[in-house]
């Protein structure tokens, strides 16, 4: 049996194109997948995970005893379809899965990973991952654009809104955000962690602020629908509401986003319970600090 990682598939930059190559296209998740590998590991712990993927363990895999699920992905070029055969056929009573996808990464792709093990594990699988995913919503909003536009004139206040773009450009590529569409004088962004969402909402706010723009930002963690290239949900409203409730030049979250980041070194303010049209009960807000 061939090696699980072929020749050369983890050398520079190119393993994007190996691991994820659903994802190459998109310039934001290609910078974080940059950096997070040059921060994933340090050379000693990295020559240690290449020496134990050269393991062979061909020779007990008929000794497994336990209910086993084997899924790969059938374009995936990082570690070819052959191994997974491989494996579900000397595993006794394997069961084995080819997903329609070339990604060896399954949180970066669409394909149903997850509802596999659901299934496997429970015998039914509820939904979809590509519908329903969870993430951290941002939304901005740039305080008195019209009066701004009023008073600088069509010419000037375009180029200030270009100026105020590329600056979000900037911080969603620093932070690992995922631009969803722009909103007229605002974004919205999601982001598969909530503290760097709150550290991009902060650099969003102080970057714009150097333009003489005041913006108002609003975070909510939870589940989100896809809907082609937009996103959809309970979890997008309330982003959007707590972002509307926020004072000039404030990062507003819910206290959602809050229990999620404890123990960070980021600091709230408790603005206290509030009322979010549409939805039931009240929520409690916090500014973000500093």
């Amino acid at each position: 049996m061939e090696s699980l990682i072929e020749p050369g598939a983890s050398s520079g930059d190119d393993d994007l194109a190996l691991m994820a190559p659903s994802m190459v296209s998109d310039a934001s998740f290609a910078t974080w997948w940059l950096r997070a590998g040059h921060r994933g590991a340090s050379p000693a712990t990295a020559r240690a995970v290449w020496r134990a993927s050269q393991t062979d363990l061909r020779s007990i895999l008929d000794t497994l005893q336990v209910p086993t699920l084997v899924i790969h992905a059938r374009d995936n070029q990082f570690c070819r379809v052959g191994h997974g055969r491989y494996l579900a056929a000397h595993i006794p009573g394997a069961r084995y899965v080819e997903i329609d996808t070339a990604d060896h990464v399954p949180w970066a792709s669409d394909a149903d990973f997850a509802g596999e093990i659901e299934e496997f594990l429970t015998g039914t699988r509820q939904m979809a991952p590509r519908d329903r995913l969870l993430a951290t919503v941002l939304f901005s909003d740039i305080v008195g654009s019209t009066e701004q536009a009023s008073a600088l004139g069509d010419r000037a206040w375009g180029e200030r809104l270009e100026q105020h773009d590329r600056a979000i450009d900037r911080q969603l590529a620093r932070f690992g955000g995922h631009l969803v569409k722009w909103t007229g004088d605002g974004v919205l962004a999601t982001f598969d962690g909530p503290a760097r969402a709150v550290q991009c909402a902060t650099a969003i706010r102080n970057a714009v602020l150097q333009l003489g723009l005041d913006v108002r930002v609003g975070l909510h963690a939870g589940e989100i629908e896809r809907r082609g290239d937009d996103v959809a949900g309970i979890a997008v409203h309330l982003a959007q509401r707590v972002q509307s409730m926020a004072r000039p030049g404030e990062v507003l979250v819910s206290r959602t986003v809050v229990d999620l980041v404890v123990g960070s070194d980021l600091k709230f303010e408790d603005r206290g319970e509030h009322e979010i049209r549409g939805v039931p009960g009240t929520w409690r807000l916090f500014a973000v600090e500093g």
